[in-house]
């Protein structure tokens, strides 16, 4: 399966190196989850909250309540490809997101290693 193959199959954003992911995790590890799933599960409202996060941000991480009706794993999948995200990783039952947005201030972009 190629990296482009990856990609549109569940149309997210671009496929991250492992080494990107690396970093990524790095920078995630000292954040509070943004978006939470609970009980009612996932709807328009909580994929309108993650892309509104992802432009703040473009790095957030995501809190799978235990009431939670759908697994993390799908969770994972619908958010990344409802909001154009990257998954960069599943820890338990939190979520790390990336989505590049060059529209916010170049100082605080986050670079990705090549």
């Amino acid at each position: 399966m190629t990296e482009q193959n990856t990609e549109e199959e569940n149309n997210a954003g671009p496929v991250l190196t492992s080494k990107q992911k690396k970093f990524l995790k790095g920078l995630g590890h000292s954040l509070s989850p943004v978006v939470s799933i609970g009980k009612d599960g996932l709807g328009e409202r909580i994929i309108t909250a993650t892309i509104l996060e992802l432009s703040r941000h473009e790095l957030i991480k995501v809190k799978v309540g235990k009431s939670s009706p759908v697994s993390r794993q799908e969770t994972a999948d619908t958010l990344s490809r409802g909001s154009g995200s990257s998954l960069v990783q599943i820890i338990g039952k939190t979520i790390l997101l990336y989505r590049r947005n060059p529209e916010i201030d170049s100082d605080k972009q986050i670079k990705l290693p090549r």
